[in-house]
């Protein structure tokens, strides 16, 4: 099930849930008591603002809009010359526009394929061209008193703030997709709460999701995902919630429960995506290759070859190479005196070498079948202070938590996102009133 959440936004704080939120669902509530219950629920409401967008289609407001847009697709060999020859512009003309925008952007560097829209008066004279530079950026040149200015802008969209809930019968991708969002939006819950879910082994029939989420609009078309602004996780019968919080002095971000506590753990709970579990830590297993019996210190991934292997945790590359029975490998070490294995890998990750910096989820192979092994996986281990642990049972800390000061700001703010979350309860508990006998 889904709603729409308004949401007002003030430029020097983060967004915040309306509590007039409340009062909808309350109205939403007696509707249902009312009439016959409906499946879903909708309270349209939409914000704009200027961010980046991953499809390109600049907009810009303007006090004289042109009276034509016009736009050309760049041939292979073409050149804005030859585009703009079209629009009778003279040489010396178009001499003149390249040389005026020059220091913002040096036309000669437009691409085949980009598109450019290009608007014209009522006498066809050329007033404004846009070019998109990438999928946040775009070009913006207009014609003022006889020369042409240059400006780079941020691609303005449509911000539509949702929330869905669902249960999960076989993963959190297909409950997702019942409730018509894609499979992105279920990486960035498994992103969130990656440091306490495996969302592969850890998964349960039953385990239960809510999320609060931004989608990017342009011209009234979908996007992308923005960002998860709430979301709470039943997994195995234990509760998991994440508020995103922007501390107000730095526009730095991160997510935290309730009380402030950093949902990111030293080490993520899982180095690969979607893999399966095929051995775990143990002291005593027989070896599917030698066939004897011996210590397994760490825990298989069995993936496709090629699937990505993630560094759990900060730290630098001690040893990448190959390593007798586990074939290529990557060592990294990290702070007080943890040190992680990728074993059987098929290749590294790009910039992969000893004394190489790597960064928490940074990629830093591809499972392969290097070394002795039955088939494709990632052997993953973990070793403090020179000993083996077991990494799916150690509980590791999380990071630095929320700053105390802001820690009332937070929790109002979160208060508001906990409304929401309880209006899954508010409707189940008015549609069964309303069919009690």
């Amino acid at each position: 099930m889904r709603i729409k959440l308004k949401i007002h936004k003030n430029k020097n704080e983060p967004h915040r849930v309306s509590l007039l939120v409340f009062l909808v669902l309350s109205l939403i509530a007696f509707f249902i008591l009312s009439f016959q219950p409906k499946p879903g629920i909708a309270i349209p409401d939409e914000i704009k603002e200027e961010e980046p967008a991953p499809q390109l289609e600049p907009q810009q407001e303007r006090s004289s809009p042109p009276t034509k847009e016009n736009r050309e697709t760049i041939k292979r060999g073409e050149t804005i010359s030859d585009i703009l020859d079209r629009y009778d512009l003279s040489p010396g003309e178009i001499y003149k526009l390249r040389e005026d925008v020059k220091p913002v952007y040096d036309l000669a560097k437009v691409r085949a394929g980009n598109e450019l829209k290009i608007f014209t008066s009522i006498e066809d004279e050329v007033v404004c061209i846009e070019y998109a530079l990438n999928k946040e950026n775009y070009l913006c040149l207009e014609k003022i008193e006889g020369s042409y200015t240059a400006e780079i802008k941020k691609i303005p969209y449509v911000i539509r703030t949702e929330m869905i809930w669902g249960v999960i019968e076989d993963n959190p991708i297909n409950a997702i997709s019942k409730e018509n969002e894609g499979g992105q939006l279920a990486i960035l819950l498994e992103e969130i709460f990656a440091w306490d879910i495996d969302f592969y082994a850890d998964i349960r029939q039953g385990d239960s999701f809510k999320i609060i989420f931004e989608k990017k609009y342009l011209d009234d078309e979908f996007v992308g995902y923005r960002r998860i602004i709430a979301a709470e996780f039943t997994n195995q019968g234990e509760l998991y919630r994440a508020f995103r919080y922007t501390y107000p002095d730095s526009d730095k971000s991160d997510y935290f429960d309730f009380e402030g506590h950093s949902l990111r753990k030293k080490f993520l709970k899982s180095p690969i995506s979607g893999a399966r579990i095929t051995s775990r830590f143990t002291h005593s297993r027989l070896h599917p290759v030698r066939k004897v019996w011996r210590p397994h210190y760490g825990v298989d991934y069995a993936a496709p070859v090629g699937t990505p292997v993630r560094v759990t945790a900060e730290g630098s590359v001690s040893y990448a190479g190959r390593d007798s029975a586990n074939g290529r490998m990557v060592r990294i070490r990290h702070k007080n005196g943890y040190e992680t294995f990728y074993l059987h890998l098929r290749r590294y990750g790009k910039g992969i070498k000893r004394g190489a910096k790597v960064a928490s989820g940074q990629i830093i192979g591809y499972v392969g079948v290097s070394g002795e092994v039955t088939g494709p996986h990632l052997d993953y281990r973990i070793k403090h202070r020179g000993r083996y642990i077991n990494p799916l049972a150690y509980r590791f800390r999380p990071v630095e938590p929320l700053r105390k000061e802001f820690l009332e700001s937070f929790q109002s703010e979160a208060e508001q996102y906990l409304i929401s979350f309880d209006a899954p309860q508010i409707i189940v508990t008015s549609v069964s009133s309303s069919v009690t006998p």
